[in-house]
């Protein structure tokens, strides 16, 4: 186990404090948790990058962090009303696309290639951005009551959506291109 992959395992261990956190309403401190669990996603690819500290294990860790932390996220912060329900489904959507998608690659050609788009890589950080909006809003009702606060979280959510769409539907291409193939 190296550096990339124990912070990858954090942010996976993380993720039960995060939920708790959030079903008891005490949003400030869940909000701490899903900064630290966003800081460490940006850390292990980094580290694992600059210096050429990929493994086979992180390849599968990471993507399964960010789908758990994700997933775990949106449904609780839907339920509860936060994140409109719309945008938890076509998140949750996008990621049961993926995995799928990537199982049916798998099946049928034998060969497991997990390359994230570089659209992936943004609508990601939207949808992490997203969540960490809402837990500041949520946790300081006198921020909410701001408009232009309020307005930019609109915002936030459509756009999230769109790049979630987009990036949804870029990797369905993506896959049938390399079913053809």
């Amino acid at each position: 186990m190296n550096l990339p992959n124990a912070l990858t395992t954090i942010r996976i261990l993380l993720v039960p404090l995060f939920l708790y956190k959030v079903l008891k309403g005490d949003f400030t401190f869940a909000a701490v948790v899903y900064l630290t669990a966003t800081i460490t996603d940006g850390l292990d690819g980094a580290i694992a990058r600059i210096w050429n500290m990929q493994t086979r294990l992180g390849t599968f860790l990471d993507p399964m962090a960010d789908k758990l932390l994700v997933t775990t996220s949106y449904v609780s912060l839907a339920y509860l009303d936060i994140v409109p329900l719309w945008l938890s489904m076509a998140v949750i959507s996008r990621d049961v696309i993926i995995v799928t998608g990537t199982l049916v690659v798998y099946l049928l050609k034998n060969q497991l290639i997990i390359k994230p788009h570089p659209v992936s890589k943004v609508t990601t950080f939207f949808q992490f951005m997203t969540i960490l909006w809402a837990l500041i809003l949520v946790s300081n009702t006198a921020m909410a009551g701001l408009s232009i606060i309020s307005k930019t979280f609109g915002f936030l959510t459509i756009l999230t959506g769109i790049l979630t769409v987009v990036s949804g539907v870029i990797y369905i291409l993506a896959g049938f291109r390399s079913l053809e193939e």
